[in-house]
């Protein structure tokens, strides 16, 4: 339940949209970061292997450092990647994860959860 952590699910989001940013590793276009896992719906440049063992590297190395828990495991070893084979997919699997929070009851609106693609500040 680490991803409760505030300053946790921050560096979460900035590794995953730095991936995509600066890094150009995947397209991004839906995310988000709850107690105790992530979804992200992401379009990759790179092989997929890759991809997860370098965005699971990056995210478990500055949350460990948040925890003062240097070269410790933070992620479980298993990810679960689906192919999207069509747009309705797509729309579909965008919404669930936006909708993640609310239908956790943690939220009312998708665009109330700070650490998600659809948050929106100003709202």
């Amino acid at each position: 339940m680490w991803l409760k952590n505030p300053r946790i699910a921050a560096c979460i989001v900035d590794r995953l949209l730095r991936g995509a940013t600066e890094l150009h590793h995947y397209d991004s276009h839906a995310y988000v970061v709850m107690a105790n896992h992530i979804h992200a719906l992401l379009t990759p440049k790179i092989e997929v292997r890759r991809l997860m063992n370098g965005l699971k590297g990056a995210t478990a190395r500055a949350a460990n450092a948040i925890l003062n828990r240097t070269g410790k495991r933070f992620w479980q070893d298993e990810s679960f990647d689906h192919w999207v084979r069509n747009e309705e997919q797509f729309v579909r699997i965008k919404n669930y994860i936006e909708r993640n929070p609310v239908a956790a009851g943690l939220v009312a609106r998708p665009e109330d959860w700070p650490w998600s693609s659809a948050y929106d500040p100003k709202s």
